[in-house]
């Protein structure tokens, strides 16, 4: 608690680490005679960074950018609902300090944007009361209070000032001063359904790194002698184009490449892109002009325009009598001018996400800044009827703009949200502050299933570190009810799958308005997308990696749904590249990671199966195949049999022989069976290309990575097998000079597979020890006595806990097969994005895509029928790229020349997706006509004329098809109806992609029955 003359009491940001890796908050009580200045409160002076916080952030701007933030002060003007998400996104990314500065009070119209006020607060100062909220949210960025004017004095202590909610007068006069002072300028501002950005950060400013993205690189066949040389790869080579530089490294035969400089790209073809708004370009060229003239007007009138658009087009008019637009839109300002008094959370959440990215750049010189100015309008959003002004509540910014009949109907809205992580927790953000849900009759389900993290609090901003453990569905609804007492909102823990579908069945579906997935994976977007589609349901989804984000609004009957997940076997790695010939880091990493799972997981599951089932898992190993099972039986028979470890030396003297097994032993074996010189049948050498020629290691007890190999692994077999390891490495050293290490001797009997298919092969191929197996299944036959002290602790991978050896094992295992391959390593931070296949992620970026969900939210509550009212967007906050564009609409079939069915059916059955050739209808006795199969009171094979039709024009309908009637379900033959005294279901299809129509409609069925 401060003030800008003495300290009384304060909290630093200094954690203590306990050995159960919790945090502790250290307190220092000062005298309050003390006077100290505010800037000097922070977590620490030095540059470290706080990797477990910055996690994901950190692999999106890297160690030099964060230190270089974590020096820089920033000035927010402005504590309305734009400024305060600015505040937010920039606290969160951890600068040095933030200052806020609001000479305002709490208005009601600020509530429908700014989600740190409430109620209570309204007549109180924005600044003041949401400077303790946004300090909060980060231990390691000191946040003050202003609540003077600004002047030129304030400005230079700060090397970035933002300003919103500001005039025109202010914007230059302060843009002047920061452009002669070196300090980097931005200024933000929204109106209604409009908004603008614009950056100034001088002439001295250098960007270090334009776009973030990694160099691509490719493993080369072989090079020409010819002038100019032409360069094979043998890899694909996306990313390369004509004008790019390439530099050469470890090319042997042509060292001299090694040493050349950068080389000009020619001969490649280059993809041209389009970038376009999609047809509003004279919208933002007429906004330039619509924005100056709306200060004007404030000037002149006091107050924003209500009714006043005819004098707003006259005075945007004026302006272009100077700059002499083309194409002026009249519409445009109009529209401006009846929404200009609207706060709108979705609007505010967008733009405060690109700004809050442009301080970031103005702070660290990573990404390229804007040049100069951004507009942005969401005016298709606007309803067709009149807007009504506010009535006194705390939705009145968004009243103005689209009506207390529109307010209630958001109200009423009953939603489903999949996911409470990043994107989840900034939708349920902007659904308390827009009221979906919170009226009489609406409501929210929020569900994920997992506990709350550290890594996580640096962009999942409802939560805190005293939330840690803690589930984040529950604690993301209690969030939002404290920033909307009225919302009505379950939170659940399930996760979103088959097995879950009795809870969210049809009857749960049916009951929604619509869903919003905020989910980090496509398997899970498929199953959600085709449950939407299966009852019918509109979908918002968006994602983030990084800097980038998308989003996409699925509306039935009129846009293309999310689809089936789209595989791409270019990223799966053949399994003899991982086992033989490596040649990227990341190959060395998933092999690391294999040999963590099938050592310390796989091996000790298997084992407690046995000792849990006893002959029912050796028959099901044995199911397996017989290659396999021997492998198996042979790990479960060493784990319960003498080889089993009695201590903790025999766990050091097992990681040290697995150490030579494998960085030794193996590779002294692959280059027995193929020598450094071997040859191809084509006369080519066999060691080129990706094919790098390894070499064996020695182990070396003075050689860090060795012993971090020892030290993880010993400790990670001595986990699971109940012993208490230690990390004390002379201890370790002393073990070591005990173990004996057996002679090797390479078999020339020994096959190395050179392709996935040849290790196939063998594996069928019946060339195994059967001998051995049997042996191993006699033994095996009867379980142990002692089966509860053999009982075994599988590892379960977790990147994020430095303690438990997980990444210290992945990290040395993958760095030492590296070096058998000449391979480049990589540090833990790179390893464990790889390995932990982590996703980075950025609070900007999440904030700005959940603004355009909640735009294309309207839309969908209001009813749009027209395919031309919403956007899908696709974001790359690093270059500021926006791209919104019309959504595509559904596929279109016409089946054969015969009429086809009605449009728009779809459905799953049989967990694939169909599109239907009729709807769900039933079809009685009463229907058929004379001389043609009717119904009785059994089974039997259905034909009327319209069923008929369906399989003649699909006769290759395969597989059983699921039917329901009132009195039960079963499966039938293909192509045949089953069919009860109540009636069939008359649902036939054909595989298609979710959201697939035809184009013409069926014959007509009588007595429909609703979908149950």
């Amino acid at each position: 608690k401060c003030n800008f003359n003495k300290i009384s009491f304060y909290k630093i940001g200094l954690y203590l680490k306990s050995s159960s890796s919790n945090y502790y908050s250290l307190y220092i009580v000062m005298s309050s005679d003390v006077p100290m200045p505010f800037h000097m409160i922070r977590m620490s002076e030095s540059n470290d960074i706080d990797e477990g916080f910055y996690s994901r952030q950190l692999y999106v701007l890297g160690h030099e950018a964060m230190r270089r933030m974590g020096t820089a002060a920033v000035l927010i003007a402005g504590m309305r609902g734009l400024g305060v998400e600015i505040a937010k996104n920039v606290i969160l990314s951890g600068v040095k300090s933030v200052t806020v500065q609001d000479e305002g009070l709490a208005q009601w119209m600020d509530l429908s944007s700014q989600f740190f006020l409430q109620v209570s607060h309204l007549g109180q100062n924005r600044a003041l009361i949401s400077q303790p909220q946004l300090s909060a949210l980060n231990p390691h960025v000191c946040v003050s209070a202003h609540t003077g004017k600004l002047n030129e004095k304030l400005l230079l202590q700060f090397q970035v000032v933002v300003l919103t909610d500001s005039s025109l007068e202010d914007q230059q006069r302060f843009g002047a001063f920061c452009h002669s002072n070196g300090i980097k300028f931005i200024v933000a501002d929204t109106k209604g359904l409009c908004g603008q950005l614009f950056c100034d950060f001088g002439k001295e400013f250098e960007v270090l790194d334009p776009d973030g993205e990694t160099p691509p690189s490719v493993m080369i066949d072989n090079i020409t002698k010819t002038d100019p040389g032409v360069v094979k790869c043998s890899e694909p080579v996306n990313g390369f184009v004509d004008g790019c530089s390439v530099s050469f490294s470890e090319v042997c035969g042509m060292k001299e490449l090694n040493e050349y400089g950068p080389v000009e790209i020619k001969g490649f073809f280059t993809m041209s892109l389009l970038y376009t708004d999609h047809g509003k370009i004279s919208n933002h060229q007429t906004l330039h002009l619509a924005f100056q003239a709306l200060h004007g007007f404030v000037k002149q009138e006091g107050r924003l325009p209500e009714s006043d658009a005819e004098l707003l087009v006259a005075l945007v008019k004026e302006l272009n009598k100077v700059y002499k637009l083309e194409q002026l839109d009249e519409e445009v300002v109009r529209s401006l001018s009846l929404t200009a008094r609207g706060d709108l959370a979705p609007i505010n959440a967008f733009i405060g996400g690109l700004a809050a990215q442009e301080v970031l750049k103005a702070c660290s010189g990573k990404f390229s800044p804007l040049q100069q100015c951004l507009y942005f309008d969401a005016l298709e959003c606007l309803p067709e009827d009149n807007q009504e002004d506010g009535d006194g509540s705390r939705y009145d910014g968004q009243a103005v703009v689209f009506g207390s009949a529109f307010q209630e109907k958001l109200g009423k809205q009953r939603y489903f949200l999949v996911g409470a992580g990043a994107i989840g927790c900034e939708l349920l953000k902007n659904f308390a502050l827009i009221g979906l849900g919170a009226g009489q009759g609406g409501h929210i389900t929020v569900t994920d299933m997992d506990s709350i993290e550290r890594s996580n609090l640096n962009r999942q901003f409802l939560f805190r570190s005293q939330d840690i453990g803690r589930q984040k569905s529950e604690v993301a609804a209690q969030a939002v009810r404290a920033m909307n007492p009225s919302m009505n909102i379950t939170a659940h823990q399930n996760c979103l799958d088959p097995d879950s579908e009795k809870v969210y069945g049809y009857h749960f579906f049916m009951g929604l308005d619509g869903v919003a997935a905020a989910l980090d994976n496509v398997e899970a977007r498929v199953y959600l997308d085709s449950r939407c589609v299966h009852h019918q349901r509109p979908l918002l989804d968006g994602g983030t990696l990084g800097t980038k984000g998308s989003t996409l609004v699925v509306v039935p009957h009129l846009t293309q749904s999310y689809g089936p997940a789209k595989t791409n076997s270019r990223d799966a790695i053949p399994l003899c590249t991982l086992k033989n010939f490596p040649h990227r880091i990341e190959h060395t990493l998933q092999w690391a990671k294999d040999q963590f799972e099938g050592l310390f997981k796989q091996a000790a599951e298997n084992v407690n199966q046995y000792l849990g089932e006893g002959a029912g898992f050796l028959e099901r190993t044995l199911g397996r195949g017989e290659a396999e099972a021997l492998e198996v039986l042979e790990c479960v028979w060493g784990a319960v049999g003498m080889q089993r470890p009695r201590g903790w030396d025999d766990c050091v003297g097992w990681a040290r022989r697995q150490w030579e097994t494998v960085y030794n032993n193996d590779i002294a074996q692959l280059l027995h069976c193929f020598p450094p010189k071997q040859l191809t049948s084509s006369g080519l050498p066999f060691w080129s290309g990706t094919k790098r020629c390894p070499n064996p290691l020695n182990f070396d007890p003075d050689n860090t990575t060795h012993m971090d190999y020892v030290v993880a692994a010993s400790n990670l077999y001595g986990q699971i097998y109940g012993i208490v390891g230690t990390r004390d490495i002379s201890a370790i050293k002393s073990v070591l000079e005990k173990v004996h290490i057996p002679a090797f001797t390479p078999k020339s009997a020994v096959k190395i597979h050179l392709t996935d298919e040849e290790m196939e092969e063998d594996k069928n191929s019946g060339d195994f020890d059967t001998e051995r197996l049997e042996e191993l299944h006699k033994k095996l036959s009867s379980p142990p006595m002692n089966s509860s002290d053999l009982q075994m602790h599988p590892m379960v991978f977790e990147k994020d806990d430095d303690n438990n050896f997980h990444m210290d094992y992945i990290v040395a295992a993958s760095n030492l097969r590296a070096e058998n391959y000449d391979i480049p390593t990589a540090d833990r931070h790179k390893s464990k994005l790889i390995a932990g296949r982590i996703i980075p992620a950025i609070a900007t970026t999440t904030t700005a895509v959940a603004g355009l969900m909640c735009l294309e939210l309207y839309k969908l509550v209001q009813g749009h029928k027209r395919i031309s009212s919403y956007r899908s967007a696709f974001i790359n906050l690093a270059v500021q790229y926006c791209v919104l564009s019309e959504p595509l609409g559904p596929r279109r079939f016409t089946v054969s020349d015969r009429s086809a069915p009605q449009v728009g059916q779809t459905a799953v059955m049989n967990g694939t997706v169909f599109a239907l050739l009729s709807r769900p209808q039933c079809i009685k006795a009463t229907d058929c006509k004379a001389g043609e199969k009717g119904l009785c009171s059994k089974k039997r094979t259905l034909s009327v004329p319209h069923l008929r039709w369906i399989l003649e024009v699909m006769p290759g309908l395969s597989g059983n098809m699921e039917q329901r009637s009132r009195s039960g379900t079963w499966r039938t033959k293909p192509n045949k109806m089953c069919v009860s005294s109540s009636g069939v279901w008359g649902a036939v299809g054909w595989r298609g992609v979710p959201g697939d129509v035809v184009t013409r409609p069926a014959p007509p069925i009588t007595n429909p029955l609703p979908v149950p």
